[in-house]
């Protein structure tokens, strides 16, 4: 497609950020206000982490496992007020890779890009693994490989049932950002509709009190530092969860007023989904017919849904999951593509004129979204007769966000320090005085759980058989591999390339040096 300037059009105000990128604007503009927070929402999916990952950390932790959601919550809310503050400042597409680029330099701006690109495909896998944790429990029917019960029965069943999911993101979002809006609007909608039911659902079977999660169940006895070794490993439940919420400023250039619309999106999203996401959990330990039992360490809240509603009113509930995993790996991919043509559109990637490429009709990139749906598919086959592949492909995916959102407030913390950082101004969103104890609280919390997220414990990534080494140290290989290989290739070959491609610069920056030229 040949990029036209809109700059005559009502969206000019909209487009001005771009112009400090030297970027012109291609992206059509059709989000609203709810749209960019049912983005971010739908991205983090209250339903899709707690009942993918409840199972985890009950078992890993016991009831006390509940206290890592406020924890994380407060964590990841340091790190959402930096990017809010972005956000309002550079509303724009691929937000974690162009503001650690513009506040960093380019050589860090392409690994922030590099492993969110990467750790995004990874989760595209992991989210639509969800599948095979809600469909066979709704039916028998959706277990196509045997019945449940051999070795690699889940494993290669739950291959099945996300490539399935995959191959419908992948198309949704080939077909233009109208049709994913609508589509993740209303799966939204309705996911928010269910989780205040399941709530309001459980709150009226209690059958204990909330000091249930002060029981850890003897989690702590193998452990040489006591419970708090146990809580750290069953932390990463709440980790694997409370993360994306970048995605309502990535669609900035798909949005309308964005500068004032995607920091209070960012912010509504994540604090609506602690409050909710903490509720569920809470109420489902409260009302559950039994502690006791594996069930709960296997099947998770699935299993709680079933035990409290029973199998009419549970099954309905979980159809609301399966639409709330839907949503979740739409919006993911959708973060993904434009988090790719936002590399592309720099020079920053492989056949990057290809992947910058709109689609005339849809305006929307649909090279990029169809290879990161086969990337995302040949994941799923590598690991399709591995048991453990819910755990290992899920924490790759998290550690890499992690590092990527280090990626971008490590430099702002130094922007801040150095008094270069200069927030929006004309009442858009400023953290003031606040920004940097926030900023430091928000370094020191991403260095701590990336730390706790690549410890290669057996406990979280090798707790099954078969055991081998290499799963045990699969995700510190593999970062390494991805950071260290991905760096390598951009510094002996790409960085001589970057910089905006022609066909995509502004006609302010037409003759202007490149954005990120090379530092050769």
């Amino acid at each position: 497609m040949r990029p036209t300037a809109q700059s005559a059009e009502p969206h000019g105000q909209d487009d001005a950020e771009l112009t400090e990128f030297g970027y012109r604007p291609e992206l059509k503009r059709t989000l609203g206000n709810f749209h960019t927070f049912a983005a971010g929402i739908s991205y983090i999916s209250i339903l899709t982490g707690t009942f993918q990952l409840f199972y985890f950390g009950y078992g890993s932790g016991g009831p006390a496992y509940w206290w890592s959601w406020p924890m994380v919550f407060v964590g990841q809310f340091m790190v959402a007020l930096c990017f809010a503050e972005l956000a309002a400042r550079y509303p724009v597409a691929g937000s974690v890779y162009n503001w650690s680029k513009k506040i960093g330099n380019p050589h860090l701006g392409w690994l922030a890009g590099w492993m969110m690109l990467i750790a995004s495909i990874v989760s595209i896998s992991a989210v639509a693994l969800a599948y095979q944790l809600t469909l066979p429990q709704i039916s028998s029917f959706f277990q196509f490989v045997g019945d449940g019960t051999g070795t690699y029965d889940v494993a290669t069943n739950a291959v099945i049932l996300a490539a399935v999911l995959i191959l419908f993101t992948t198309l949704v979002n080939a077909f233009g950002v109208k049709l994913m809006a609508r589509i993740n609007t209303a799966g939204v909608f309705i996911e928010l509709i269910a989780t205040v039911v399941l709530i309001a659902l459980f709150a009226v079977h209690i059958t204990r009190g909330p000091q249930v999660v002060m029981e850890t169940h003897g989690t702590g006895a193998g452990y040489g530092n006591g419970y708090l070794g146990a809580f750290l490993v069953a932390s990463l439940a709440s980790a694997y969860v409370m993360y994306g919420f970048d995605t309502a400023a990535s669609l900035g250039e798909e949005s309308l007023d964005p500068t004032r619309n995607a920091p209070r999106a960012i912010i509504r999203a994540i604090v609506a989904s602690f409050v909710l996401g903490g509720l569920i959990l809470l109420l489902a330990l409260m009302s559950v017919s039994s502690l006791k039992g594996e069930k709960l360490s296997t099947d998770g809240l699935q299993y709680i849904v079933l035990d409290v509603l029973g199998p009419t009113a549970g099954k309905a509930m979980l159809w609301c999951v399966l639409i709330a995993v839907t949503v979740c790996a739409l919006a993911v991919h959708t973060a993904a593509v434009r988090l790719a043509f936002a590399m592309a559109r720099d020079n920053n990637l492989p056949a990057s004129s290809r992947l910058a490429k709109c689609h005339p009709r849809f305006q929307t990139p649909v090279l990029p979204t169809v290879i990161i749906g086969i990337l995302a598919l040949a994941i799923l086959v590598v690991n399709i007769r591995q048991p453990q592949i819910f755990t290992v492909v899920t924490s790759i995916g998290i550690i890499m966000i992690y590092l990527a959102y280090l990626g971008v407030t490590v430099p702002l913390l130094v922007a801040r320090l150095r008094g270069t950082w200069q927030p929006a101004g004309e009442g858009r969103f400023s953290l003031g005085r606040w920004g940097l104890p926030v900023n430091i609280v928000a370094v020191l919390w991403g260095t701590a759980m990336t730390l706790n997220l690549i410890w290669p414990r057996a406990a979280v990534y090798n707790a099954t058989a078969p055991y081998h080494w290499y799963l045990r140290w699969g995700a510190v290989l593999f970062v390494a591999v991805i950071a260290g290989g991905g760096f390598a290739y951009y510094w002996f070959v790409q960085r001589h390339r970057t910089g905006v491609l022609a066909e995509h610069r502004s006609d302010a920056g037409a003759a202007a040096p490149l954005t990120a030229p090379a530092a050769d």
